[in-house]
Formats: structure tokens, C-alpha cells, sequence
């Protein structure tokens, strides 16, 4: 083991002593050393019930024959981060939570880790460090959060009981004294917000590639389900490390293909583009933007979660969750057969699923012709940029209309509030990407506005920045090159037309290429915002999106 670089041989007797500290018996000095790498916040509402959960896995690690320790990692709640400057720590967090776990495992030489995650960068920052360490790991993650009920309204969610209710409210719809029910009312419990936004597709995608159990990521956060799974994970750990499977071997080139093409099918987040990236880089797995781009041509999407319909995680958990969707997308032939950690292969897993079709349909019997999401490309994003299709309208696959160009989300809100954005408009907010922003902010305030202000359909939205799972409406991110980098995304200026046109998976800026050179020439150097702490270190290494946004 791992763990007796600490703990064996005499030399080791400072170790033991300092070890013995803790709690450990010298019973217990044999057996497997295993993290508990929680991100447990009081902050955070997905990870407030994470206490508990702590206690269950550790039961389990005990149960199991495993020694625990419980380490802390750090978690940002980006509902509250958002539209203010706090948001440019979130993406950049990822990969600080990535570097905690490594050096607290690595320092510690333990034996394995049970990744207790939930909110979005939690759970890809937990998969980088477990490539990079490769020593097993399991992750459980913490699970959703109730659906929101007050008096005439059910089915609240943190989007359409706060968010998309202020458009509601300045538009006239619904009164104050509805607004503070509503808020009161949209988020009643401990867990992730209730639709398919970033950290419930990663959960989703992280059963898929075969790294939590089955059902963690749909089951509630405070149900019982929940605690038997983290008690359950803390004796497989145990298990896992006797028999030293590491994340490698779960982790492939295969099964990270088939996490795309569950996230195509059910039309997750668009985040999930730069985490899937960033976590195959991890583990020095060969898969780029194409792979998306060559799996969305041949992958519909079978169901639509909230925020694209009114289904919560709720109602995709009593349908069977991850593994109905397994089952509908093996009965089309587009699954590679892949261990996971629970011992059984994905397709025996997806054999022995229970299936509600009338929610989650067979593959062949869904309603749905296009992916989920989609990446475009044109003169205006030459290194691809991202939508979330299943959150548009059909009606509204091809949108040109004329730019109304901000440099940063805060001076786009004051147009909106101030009602100066109009219909047929394209609202561009640019130097908001990893290196411009930095941090590429989420623009899930604005695009909610548009929503609630009835503008969803009749504006379209375009930045180097990136968007919440929640958002919903014509809004392409991950703009490629960012402003900050010299991206045509610099050079629009208002009144200019741009086509999106999602048919043929193009976006363009229908200005001459030699204006376009004119504009170039006139565009100034872009200086950093910040100039020292950890976002000035992450702006100068940070990579473009279309590369995961990885440092």
C-alpha cells in the first residue's frame, strides 16, 4: 500500500506517533488509508447536508476495513457568485480544488480517496486530481435539492422562482409581495439546484463514465437513498483500493465518449464542454472538440430537463435517472461497453435499468432530430463556440439581428434593466473570457432578464464568456478567440448584423473582411484587469476555451 511510505519500518516512528495523534490505533496502522476529500460549506446549499454524508462514507470506509481522514476542499456557490465580480473565482476554483485534493493525497500518501462533491467545479476538479494522482477513487455526489411549492405554484426552481422571476417582476407580472414568496419559496432544501444545470449534468456524466454508484447522481440530497450510496462508497473504496483499480482504468478514451454522448442526449450544460476537456488533459486522453462535434451529428437528444422543460431532477430520478438513460441510448447502438467502479459493465447496467418511457423514451421513439447541444463555427468564433439547442426554440434555430456590443456583463445588465435592449437585437458581452474576464464569468443574470423580461425568443446573446446550465434562450458562449486574445468578438461594433444559424452550425459577422482588417488595426492592447492574487496568476496561464480553459 500507498500509505506505508508513512507508516512501515522503524524510521517511521515519528510518523506513527503523529499519526496515533489523530486517532489512529496501532490496530488499525495496517489497514488502507483512505481520503475524504469534502467540500462541506455552510455556503454552499448543495453542500450544506455534506456533514452527514461525511459520516455515512466514513461508516462505510470503517465497515469496510479502511482507516478514514477527512480533508476539507474549497466550494463556491455559483448562484450567489453570479453578476458581481465574485464570479470570476468560480471557473478558476476548479483547478485550485484540483491542486488541494493532489497535495493533500500526495503529501499523505493515501491509499484512496472518496471525492464527496456537487456543485459545478467541484466534481471536475475532484475527476482532474483523481488522473493525476491514479490512485483509486470514488466520487458521490451529494445530490439535488427539492422541488420549490408556494400557494398556486409548483415545481419552483432556483431559475424560475428567482432569476427569470425578477424579468417577471420588472415586466409587470407578478407582484413584489409574489417575488418574495417566490424567493422564499424556490429553494427548500439542502442540494444542488433542481434542473439538469452544470453540477447535475456533471453528476450525471460522472455515473456515466462509471466513477460514482448508480443512482448518486439523480437521488435527492436528502433523502435516505443518498446516505445508503455515500455508506455504500466508503466500503467499495476499501474495496477498490484491496484490489488497486484506478481511475485509468475507469477513465477512457471510450467511456469519456460515452459521457459526451449521454450529455448530448440529455442536453446538459454547456460547461460541460470545457470540464470534459479539462479532465481528458488530465489523464492525457485523446479527446478534443471534435469528438463533440463529430457525436453531435449523429446524436439526438431523448429527454428535456429543466431548465429546457418543467421536469426537475425529481421527476428524471423516478424515471430512472442515469441508468434509463443508458438503456434508451444502448438501444441505439451508441454506447462502448466500459468497466465502471460499481463492477458491473455499462451495458449491464443499462440491461437492468428500470425505464419510465413516457418521461425518458426509448432512443428510437424520441421526439427529438438535433443533439442537445451544439458547436458552431464562422468568421466570428474560428475556434468554435458552444449553445445549449435543447434550451432553444425551434423557431428560433436561424437568428440575425443587429449587435448591441458591452464590455462587460455589468454594463449589458444596466441596458436591460434600463429596457434599451430590443427585439431583434444581439446583445455581445465580450472580454468576460478565462483571460479577458478573467475567469469567464457565467451570464446567467442577463440571459434570466431576457427570459423574464418575454425577450428569450426575440434576442439572441453571444459571449467570450460562458453560461449557467440554466440558462435557457438563443445564447452561444465559449467564443473562440476571446476579445482579450484579439477574436473578431473585439472588433463588432454596434448596428453590425450577425447570423446564428444552429441548422448548419454556423455563426457569422456579415462585415467585409477588409473592414474587419481596418478594425483590427485600430484595436488597442488588452491590458489585465488584475494585477496581482490568484486571478492575475490564472489570467496569465490560463488556456482558451475550446481547450477546456485549462491552466
Amino acid at each position: 500500500m500507498q500509505s506505508d511510505n508513512i507508516k512501515k519500518g522503524l524510521a517511521r516512528t515519528p510518523h506513527r506517533g503523529l499519526l496515533m495523534a489523530t486517532g489512529v490505533s496501532k490496530s488499525n496502522m495496517k489497514a488502507p488509508f483512505i481520503g475524504i476529500a469534502s467540500s462541506f460549506s455552510d455556503l454552499v446549499p448543495g453542500h450544506t447536508g455534506m456533514r452527514d454524508l461525511e459520516r455515512q462514507i466514513e461508516k462505510g470506509i470503517h465497515t469496510g476495513g479502511g482507516q478514514a481522514f477527512v480533508f476539507g476542499v474549497p466550494a463556491v456557490c455559483d448562484g450567489i457568485a453570479m453578476g458581481h465580480g465574485g464570479m470570476r473565482y468560480s471557473l478558476p476554483s476548479r483547478d485550485l480544488i484540483a491542486d488541494c485534493v493532489e497535495a493533500v493525497a500526495a503529501a499523505h500518501q493515501l491509499d484512496g480517496l472518496v471525492l464527496l462533491s456537487n456543485c459545478d467545479k467541484i466534481t471536475p476538479g475532484m475527476l482532474i486530481a483523481a488522473l493525476r494522482l491514479d490512485i483509486p477513487c470514488i466520487v458521490v455526489t451529494a445530490g439535488p435539492m427539492l422541488d420549490g411549492e408556494c400557494a398556486g405554484h409548483h415545481k419552483l426552481t432556483m431559475v424560475t422562482g428567482s432569476f427569470e422571476a425578477v424579468g417577471r417582476f420588472r415586466k409587470g407580472e407578478i407582484s413584489e409581495e409574489e417575488l418574495l414568496e417566490f424567493e422564499e419559496a424556490s429553494c427548500p432544501s439542502a442540494g444542488s439546484c433542481q434542473g439538469m444545470y452544470t453540477a447535475n449534468t456533471m453528476a450525471c456524466l460522472t455515473e456515466v463514465l462509471g466513477m460514482s454508484l448508480p443512482n448518486c447522481a439523480s437521488s435527492s440530497a436528502v433523502s435516505a437513498q443518498k446516505r445508503r450510496i455515500a455508506f455504500d462508497s466508503g466500503i467499495k473504496i476499501v474495496e477498490l483500493v484491496n484490489n488497486n483499480v484506478k481511475p485509468s482504468e475507469i477513465i477512457t478514451k471510450e467511456s469519456m465518449r460515452n459521457m459526451i454522448t449521454a450529455d448530448l442526449a440529455l442536453g446538459g450544460s454547456t460547461n460541460t464542454f470545457l470540464h470534459t476537456l479539462a479532465i481528458a488533459n488530465a489523464g492525457g486522453i485523446d479527446i478534443t472538440l471534435n469528438d463533440f462535434d463529430e457525436l453531435s451529428k449523429k446524436v439526438h437528444q431523448i429527454v428535456k430537463i429543466n431548465p429546457s422543460s418543467t421536469l426537475t431532477m425529481a421527476d428524471f430520478h423516478y424515471a430512472g435517472g442515469v441508468g434509463a438513460v443508458l438503456k434508451s441510448l444502448n438501444s441505439g447502438g451508441l454506447l462502448h461497453d466500459c468497466p465502471t467502479l460499481c463492477g458491473k459493465s455499462i451495458f449491464e447496467i443499462a440491461n437492468s435499468a428500470q425505464i419510465d418511457t413516457s418521461i425518458i423514451p426509448m432512443y428510437e421513439n424520441s421526439k427529438y432530430t438535433k443533439a442537445g447541444l451544439s458547436i458552431l463555427y464562422g468568421n466570428l468564433a474560428k475556434g468554435g463556440c458552444v449553445i445549449k439547442t435543447s434550451g432553444v426554440d425551434e423557431d428560433c434555430y436561424e437568428f440575425e439581428g443587429n449587435a448591441r456590443t458591452f464590455d462587460s456583463e455589468e454594463d449589458a445588465m444596466k441596458a436591460l434593466e434600463n429596457d434599451e435592449i430590443k427585439q431583434g437585437d444581439v446583445i455581445v458581452i465580450r472580454y468576460e473570457g478565462p483571460k479577458g474576464g478573467p475567469g469567464m464569468r457565467e451570464m446567467l443574470a442577463p440571459t434570466s432578464l431576457l427570459t423574464g423580461k418575454g425577450l428569450g425568443k426575440k434576442c439572441a446573446l453571444i459571449t467570450d464568456g460562458r453560461f449557467s446550465g440554466a440558462t435557457r434562450g438563443i445564447c452561444v458562449g465559449h467564443i473562440v478567440p476571446e476579445a482579450a486574445q484579439g477574436g473578431e468578438i473585439a472588433l463588432i461594433k454596434d448596428g453590425d448584423r450577425i447570423r446564428i444559424d444552429i441548422n448548419k452550425n454556423s455563426i457569422e459577422l456579415k462585415v467585409d473582411e477588409k473592414e474587419l482588417e481596418t478594425r483590427r488595426k485600430e484595436l488597442k492592447p488588452f491590458e489585465l484587469k488584475c494585477k496581482s492574487g490568484y486571478l492575475a496568476k490564472y489570467a496569465k496561464n490560463v488556456q482558451d476555451a475550446s481547450h477546456g480553459a485549462i491552466v
